[in-house]
């Protein structure tokens, strides 16, 4: 698999390419599999139609990699937190962790119940191609942790950092209880046959550099230590978004950084290009405008030349963004990478 070689620096033929949020509304695919679904949260459950989703990247785009069809709060929801995804708002839960008491009545072992997703990994992996790679993910702790918390996406994570700053105790344990779950959530999706497996920090940029070193990238690394020890040959990736102004701080067993949008790659290259393998970071918007794309592509690849890297975007794919023009990307990788 031209991918997982590319995670592990070996040589490759040309860069590998995937992008997050692949599977999504800029397909009509997508969106006539989504009408079967009561609601997103029934989506990701239904093994037929996750692994209908899964698929679809694949076939209309030809990517190298397919990413499993779920959602980072799986995890806080079998751990007993009430899950709604209202539309025009996004995933919102009916009830939060403000105490300790909140902490006790989390239901443990929340991964032997997520059996939807170990069997749609095995479904993915049935119906893939031999030579392309499963990507297995979880959202990191941090990320999850402010979801719990706030109880839905936020710009200012008043009550996540105010945990944070006056009981410290408390948000720490939530996230070992966290760490403890996505080891084993991770482990069960290689073992039902993901290739290589990404965590998600989404709100990484919520925090200053000392305090996201603490409460964030020390229990990422911990489960990558976890899984290295358990699965040497899975490759880890893991995506911090908004952490560039101290990428220089990140170590750890991982295999590939993920890189934003809003990082110059030379920078990251020159930073962490010897310490990981990098992936990616067109702006997603490019894709609006071929030739915007096109010189976007074209800047990566040169930078990255020589350097272990497999292409993305900086962030998930739009809504509204032209399929052509995500075909094209696949195919402008391809072929301007071969080249170097």
């Amino acid at each position: 698999m031209i991918f997982i070689d590319a995670c592990f620096r070996r040589k490759t033929p040309y860069t590998p390419i995937w992008m997050m949020r692949q599977a999504g509304r800029y397909l009509s695919e997508y969106r006539e599999t989504r009408k079967q679904a009561k609601n997103f949260l029934d989506l990701c459950q239904r093994v037929d139609l996750a692994t209908e989703v899964t698929l679809q990247p694949i076939e209309i785009l030809d990517v190298d990699a397919a990413i499993l069809f779920s959602d980072i709060l799986v995890i806080p929801y079998e751990m007993g937190l009430p899950l709604e995804f209202q539309e025009g708002f996004g995933p919102k839960f009916l009830q939060t962790i403000s105490e300790i008491g909140h902490l006790q009545a989390l239901k443990p072992e929340a991964y032997k119940r997520l059996t939807y997703v170990y069997e749609c990994v095995d479904s993915v992996r049935q119906k893939l191609p031999k030579d392309k790679a499963l990507i297995g993910f979880s959202g990191a702790p941090w990320t999850l942790a402010t979801y719990m918390i706030e109880g839905h996406g936020s710009k200012s994570y008043e009550r996540s950092k105010k945990m944070l700053y006056q009981n410290p105790t408390l948000l720490h344990t939530l996230l070992q209880k966290l760490t403890d779950e996505i080891k084993q959530y991770l482990s069960m999706q290689i073992k039902a046959g993901v290739n290589a497996v990404m965590l998600f920090d989404s709100w990484a940029n919520a925090l200053e550099k000392s305090k996201y070193l603490e409460f964030g990238w020390f229990y990422l690394q911990d489960i990558a230590r976890y899984l290295k020890n358990t699965f040497p040959q899975i490759p880890i990736i893991v995506f911090p978004r908004g952490v560039g102004s101290f990428l220089e701080s990140l170590d750890g067993c991982f295999d590939v950084l993920g890189i934003d949008w809003q990082v110059d790659m030379r920078m990251a290259k020159e930073q962490v290009g010897k310490r990981f393998v990098l992936q990616g970071n067109l702006e997603p918007a490019r894709l609006y405008d071929y030739n915007e794309m096109k010189e976007g592509v074209l800047a990566i690849l040169e930078t990255m030349r020589n350097s272990g890297h497999i292409f993305n975007l900086g962030h998930g794919m739009i809504k509204d963004l032209p399929r052509e023009n995500a075909i094209a990307l696949v195919q402008l990788v391809r072929e301007y990478s071969s080249k170097y």
